[in-house]
């Protein structure tokens, strides 16, 4: 009568017997006694069976009961999770045999945690607060540890075995590389056949060689590709190796007099083959943009890794690129209602000459071309005087426009040039570009950085060129001739362009350079109205000087300024600071650190070729040449940035004196 459903079903039973013999005894008495009888023995037995029935479930009930606490206990003590119980002074209070078996004979019981294990006692007290379980390692093994804090209580759980799974998994991941020798055709053009057997035997054995070293597989494609497979674990041996294949063969092959040099493309971290492959290519045209003899580690949505990249890269003998870069250009002025062409931000010679010489194509092409200038920003003197020179040519100078301007007048068969740079970010028409990101051409003689856009209609970058002005010159030799010939303003600024990459034909120059220069004089250029813009203002003059008597010699072979916090420079000022630093004897590479009016921090850096700045700068956002560089930091000061810079030096030295001593 305890148990409540039994109860009302014993209740309900009696009624219904109850009900029966009433009913019986109305209709006869003997009837009535002979359903009394029935229904007392039925009522009895009912009772009898729902007796039985209560005692059994409560049997059951505790016996189970009896069986999940002895399972509970069986499991603390059995399973194969270690369980540790400690009071609130960190001694064990308890601990199941499956944990005790990693501590030996020692006795753990009323010691404290950290007299017993300290690693063990370090990783509890850092993972207490944590939600979820983390992994750690300890006694040569790993583990899932989960502290309760509230309960004393710490699991761990031995998943070695599944680490090793995992990490044969991240190991066991297929890499693909491209391997391209970057001037195999310039090499060999000048070669008879059984040296240029020679040379190709030679490479193809140190590269295989060089694979089976780090358990790589190597195909040769072509001539001058071939195809690396391997896997995760290779290519970070590879990587400690930082690529030592590049300077083997570029050393041995310029011993030679036949200097030839690799550049290579891999990618890592994707399942489907095809996407690995073009990920591998992507990154080759990545080290092949940037100048060659390099290495470009990539794997999707990562940061590239650089390697090598130690040399200036070698002049091209033929002009057949240039030619079908022209070609290219003109059939897509053809398809375009317009043409866009901008420079860099704070536009230099370089950058406003290529412009001019761009919107010149286009006119020998009948094609409208304006010209992507923000005037507001604060340009150099030089500039400033080509634009006062500008306004005697009503055609150029109608033909210069606002960014604003220009991304209203851009329709979807408009076409965008960027010229002497690559980044987006660094455009004077990032609004323009952001229309046209399918209907952009790249010209630019700068190492191609990782920010590059996405789908380019053609990319036209040459490192090996002195400046972008010397390769549209180039261009503007293969356009029609017979009309709209280059005026006067337009010679002068791409020659001046040219000049000041080059430093007045003093650096990084080749014979090419001087056939641009060639060719420009005689479209008219004017030497002394490059003079009369180059021309240096006082207050330039003296800022310049005063930059340089803050030098301090990092070591004997780097020279470095810093200028005032709170005082700002002119950029160009800053860059002619570093070109002056590199004249002083056994200086190899000068940093020029600075505030500009914008409140970003700049640095200028330069170098003889000794010390690739190129990648330096990089490490602080920037890009450039190996020789010429820079980069703008924003919310920091000239302090701060210096300091990052010298970590960055000293990191250098650092690894060239192990490299040295390995």
């Amino acid at each position: 009568m305890q148990n409540t459903r039994l109860r009302w079903i014993a209740f309900y039973g009696l009624a219904l017997g109850l009900l029966g013999v009433i009913t019986a005894f109305m209709l006869n008495w003997i009837f009535g006694l002979i359903v009394l009888i029935a229904a007392v023995v039925v009522l009895v037995v009912i009772f009898n069976t729902l007796q039985e029935i209560s005692i059994d479930t409560q049997e059951f009930i505790a016996d189970l009961s009896y069986r999940i606490k002895r399972g509970e206990q069986e499991a603390l003590i059995e399973m194969p999770m270690g369980v540790l119980i400690f009071n609130d002074h960190q001694r064990v209070a308890w601990i199941n045999p499956y944990l005790q078996a990693y501590f030996g004979d020692t006795e753990v019981l009323g010691k404290s945690i950290a007299s017993v294990d300290q690693t063990l006692a370090d990783a509890i007290e850092a993972h207490a607060k944590d939600e979820t379980y983390t992994t750690i390692t300890w006694a040569d093994k790993q583990f899932y540890l989960l502290v309760q804090p509230e309960l004393n209580v710490v699991y761990l759980m031995d998943v070695s075995h599944y680490a090793q799974i995992e990490r044969d998994y991240h190991n066991e991941q297929l890499v693909l590389g491209i391997i391209s020798l970057d001037n195999y055709d310039e090499v060999t053009q000048s070669m008879s056949d059984s040296d240029i057997s020679t040379l190709r035997n030679y490479v193809t054995s140190t590269l295989t060689d060089w694979t089976k070293d780090f358990n790589t597989y190597l195909r040769r494609l072509n001539s001058d590709h071939y195809l690396l497979v391997g896997h995760l674990s290779d290519l970070e041996n590879l990587e400690a190796d930082k690529f030592k294949i590049l300077d083997t063969i570029r050393e041995t092959t310029s011993k030679q007099n036949y200097p030839l040099t690799l550049s290579m493309g891999l990618a890592y971290g994707q399942k489907d083959i095809n996407r690995l492959a073009s990920l591998a290519q992507s990154n080759l045209d990545l080290a092949l943009g940037r100048g060659g003899d390099q290495v470009v580690v990539k794997a999707e949505n990562e940061e590239a890794r650089f390697y090598g990249g130690k040399t200036n890269p070698m002049e091209k003998r033929t002009r057949v690129r240039a030619r079908m870069i022209s070609q290219a250009l003109q059939e897509l002025f053809s398809q375009s209602d317009q043409i866009f062409v901008a420079g860099h931000q704070t536009p230099d010679m370089d950058s406003l000459g290529a412009s001019l010489g761009i919107r010149r194509i286009a006119q020998m092409n009948g094609k409208k071309c304006w010209i992507i200038l923000d005037e507001a920003q604060q340009s150099h003197s030089d500039i400033q005087r080509l634009l006062q020179s500008i306004d005697n040519y009503s055609e150029v100078k109608d033909a210069i426009i606002t960014p604003a301007d220009a991304a209203n007048r851009a329709t979807d068969q408009s076409l965008l040039i960027m010229v002497d740079h690559s980044k987006p970010s660094m455009s004077m028409a990032e609004s323009v570009y952001d229309k046209l990101q399918n209907r952009t051409v790249i010209i630019d003689h700068h190492r191609r950085g990782e920010e590059f856009p996405e789908n380019p209609i053609l990319v036209y970058i040459e490192p090996y060129a002195s400046s972008t002005c010397e390769l549209i010159t180039e261009m503007l030799e293969y356009q029609p001739q017979e009309a709209n010939a280059m005026n006067k303003i337009e010679a002068t600024a791409m020659l001046s362009g040219i000049e000041i990459d080059t430093k007045n034909f003093t650096n990084h120059t080749g014979t090419r350079t001087f056939d641009a220069a060639s060719y420009l004089r005689s479209a008219g250029a004017d030497a002394e109205l490059i003079v009369q813009f180059n021309k240096e203002n006082p207050d330039s003059y003296m800022q310049r000087n005063h930059l340089i008597s803050r030098v301090e010699l990092i070591n004997e072979s780097v020279a470095l300024i810093a200028g005032e916090d709170g005082t700002t420079y002119d950029s160009v000022t800053a860059a002619q600071a570093a070109d002056s630093l590199l004249n002083m004897a056994g200086v190899e590479a000068s940093f020029v650190i600075t505030q500009r009016a914008d409140n970003r921090v700049g640095i200028s850096a330069r170098s003889t070729g000794e010390v690739n700045v190129q990648v330096i700068m990089e490490q602080m956002g920037g890009g450039g040449h190996l020789q010429n560089a820079a980069t703008q930091i924003e919310n920091q000061s000239v302090t701060e940035v210096r300091q990052e810079l010298l970590n960055i030096l000293n990191n250098q030295a650092a690894e060239a004196t192990q490299d040295a001593k390995e």
